[in-house]
């Protein structure tokens, strides 16, 4: 699992780098999942870290809840890809 998720990094970014060079329209597509990606993350994040604060709960024992929320796993997973892509598309286009 540990190399699915470490090939997984190196070899999505590049993907998405060859295939958003070969339709124009994909690079479009792919910030704008980075945009709601980031919108449902950090409102995920900031709605847990309320409900602690709300509740007066012990932080660091219930904040680690919100890494069962499924939502906040795939796009904080897409944030993760989508940040090394640009990184790849910044050093190869320059």
């Amino acid at each position: 699992m540990k190399l699915l998720l470490i090939a997984g990094s190196i070899v999505l970014p590049v993907v998405m780098y060859v295939t958003q060079k070969y339709w124009g329209g994909l690079l479009f597509l792919f910030n704008l999942a980075g945009l709601l990606a980031a919108i449902i993350f950090v409102d995920i994040a900031s709605l847990a870290i309320h409900d602690i604060i709300k509740n007066g709960t012990v932080m660091m024992t219930d904040i680690h809840a919100i890494f069962l929320n499924p939502w906040f796993l795939i796009t904080g997973a897409y944030l993760g890809v989508y940040a090394i892509f640009w990184l790849l598309l910044a050093v190869i286009d320059d």
